[in-house]
């Protein structure tokens, strides 16, 4: 198994380099293609050529690297199928907005979930990422991103084509986060120390795991939060996200009140729509009827938070089917009455099948 550099101390770097007859100089050269992601040592220009080939047979630059790379129609957004050490196979996604950069990053290779709408959890979950595994995936973007000025590629939603820095981080990829806990927050220490990211720029996605939202009041970041919702009932939720039968909504409530309350944040609630089909093959509504939103209404009225409401991408593997736009509407509308606040998530990248776990698992399939 070859070396990965990016995972070495600048000790350990030098001491590697020397035993290649490398002078104590290369380090830093070599360093700084390290933190700006580079994702091999062809890219390093101002390394010997004849030193780049021996490093290439040796060692790798990152602990991932890019098997498959798919890019939307509008240029806006990039999705990375990424391969681990252990041939472990990872996704991220790079979205250009109008506010910024924004990279979403898995943080465990497969989601042991089980949520019964979402790609990632098909295959089980394999293992957590390293500290090192998921700052990665920022590097592969913030790569990409520097490329960008030297293509032909259209000017991006945010209006410079040079704005090549990632300003936004959303753990909200591949995996359940707090399942991670650890890394996980290692990994947004990195984030804004090495690249000064803010906390109130990162957003971690959770299906509700209670004592891990209790570890994130302990460490004290003003990050936001965002809780897996997606009904508005125990019964309905248990039926459709398994993670309901050990931490119950008022729980995981419960522990969402208590870290915006600390922080003084607004809390996310995510809320898939979903249709489903009938005998007939047409789609009737599933958790996204007039009797659902006034029942989230009711659950969430009073509370600090905004409502992300989410129509479902299809999922082969899944019986569920997208509701009508009107549905959508009727839904957000219901909330909006009863003084709830809440948006439709713009889809990014539906062409690309940018959902969760999509790509991994198409690769998986052959596809």
């Amino acid at each position: 198994m070859k070396k990965i550099l990016f995972d070495l101390t600048d000790a350990e770097l030098t001491e590697f380099l020397s035993e290649l007859g490398q002078p104590r100089f290369r380090m830093k050269q070599i360093r700084d293609w390290l933190n700006r992601g580079a994702p091999n040592f062809d890219v390093m220009k101002n390394v010997p050529i004849d030193l780049r080939k021996k490093l290439d047979s040796v060692a790798q630059t990152l602990p991932v690297s890019i098997v498959k790379k798919l890019e939307s129609s509008d240029g806006a957004t990039t999705k990375f199928l990424l391969e681990l050490n252990d041939c472990e196979q990872i996704e991220c996604v790079l979205m250009r907005t109008s506010y910024g950069n924004s990279v979403c990053v898995s943080s465990q290779a497969g989601c042991a979930m089980g949520c019964k709408f979402c790609a990632s959890t098909l295959l089980g979950v394999k293992r957590n990422l390293t500290v090192s595994e998921i700052f990665s995936q920022i590097l592969v973007a913030q790569w990409e991103l520097r490329q960008d000025k030297f293509s032909d590629k259209p000017i991006r939603p945010n209006g410079d084509a040079n704005n090549n820095d990632v300003s936004h981080i959303v753990i909200m990829g591949t995996g359940e986060p707090l399942q991670n806990t650890e890394n996980v927050i290692g990994f947004m220490e990195r984030a804004n120390h090495d690249m000064g990211i803010g906390w109130r720029r990162i957003t971690l996605s959770t299906c509700g795991i209670v004592p891990g939202i209790k570890r994130l009041i302990e460490w004290g970041r003003p990050i936001n939060l965002a809780i897996s919702l997606h009904a508005p009932t125990d019964e309905l939720r248990s039926k459709i996200m398994p993670i309901n039968n050990k931490y119950k909504l008022s729980d995981v409530l419960a522990a969402s009140d208590e870290f915006t309350a600390t922080h003084n944040r607004q809390l996310m609630i995510e809320y898939i729509l979903l249709g489903k089909k009938n005998d007939k093959g047409e789609t009737e509504l599933y958790n996204c009827t007039p009797e659902y939103a006034e029942k989230l209404s009711n659950l969430l009225r009073g509370k600090n938070c905004m409502v992300n409401l989410i129509p479902w991408n299809t999922v082969d593997e899944r019986d569920f089917a997208s509701p009508s736009g009107n549905a959508v509407h009727r839904f957000q509308d219901i909330l909006i009455k009863n003084g709830i606040h809440t948006r439709i998530r713009r889809e990014r990248g539906n062409d690309i099948g940018s959902a969760c776990g999509q790509l991994r698992l198409n690769n998986k399939k052959g596809k």
